[in-house]
């Protein structure tokens, strides 16, 4: 050995990372995140029994490119049905807004009525739950959906409030101290391993 000292190895083997340093390990590749996609998207189609009054609404940041994503291959699947794709900032619905800094939200944008939808949320990546909850109470301004289904790519578990995906790309048990960034060209965990 050089003198490196190594230390376990990161959740389900992978990089050894030297003493003190953080892993990076990519788990899915811009191949995979497009076969969830489309899997997710034949799923809605089936679950709904077709695409009447379903609208995708992307929880602004992570979810904005999902949705928008998922709208694509969905119109590739049924062509002949538009599926309304919509953004949603739920910032200001957040229950931890007096516990930490307020970050400048993007703008919400919904371009239908939600009164009798389908709401299908969408985001990158579901942890605690908790931005979904505030995304839930944030619809209410936009009118009364018959139904809320929600669809990530990444479900890596720790929930804090009883939330639950109808549609997952991939689930990923992680511990607390590490980070999943998903973009479209793949899903990385980096971070270090829990004291």
């Amino acid at each position: 050995m050089s003198g490196t000292e190594l230390t376990d190895a990161p959740p389900d083997g992978g990089v050894f990372a030297e003493s003190g340093s953080k892993f990076s390990k990519t788990v899915m590749s811009a191949d995979d995140i497009r076969r969830a996609l489309t899997r997710i998207a034949h799923e809605i189609i089936e679950r709904n029994q077709g695409l009447d009054h379903v609208v995708l609404v992307g929880i602004q940041r992570g979810g904005s490119w999902v949705a928008e994503r998922l709208g694509s291959v969905i119109a590739s699947i049924e062509p002949e049905s538009a599926v309304p794709v919509g953004l949603l900032d739920p910032t200001f619905h957040r229950d931890d807004i007096g516990l930490r800094p307020v970050m400048a939200g993007a703008q919400s944008r919904i371009p239908v009525a939600l009164d009798g939808a389908v709401v299908v949320l969408v985001d990158d990546v579901l942890f605690t739950g908790r931005t979904v909850r505030a995304a839930l109470e944030a619809l209410n301004d936009y009118g009364r959906p018959r139904a809320v289904q929600l669809a990530v790519i990444v479900d890596r578990g720790h929930r804090e409030v009883p939330i639950r995906p109808d549609y997952v790309g991939k689930n990923l048990p992680t511990s607390r101290s590490e980070d999943v960034a998903v973009t479209p060209e793949s899903v990385t965990i980096r971070g270090g391993q829990d004291a």
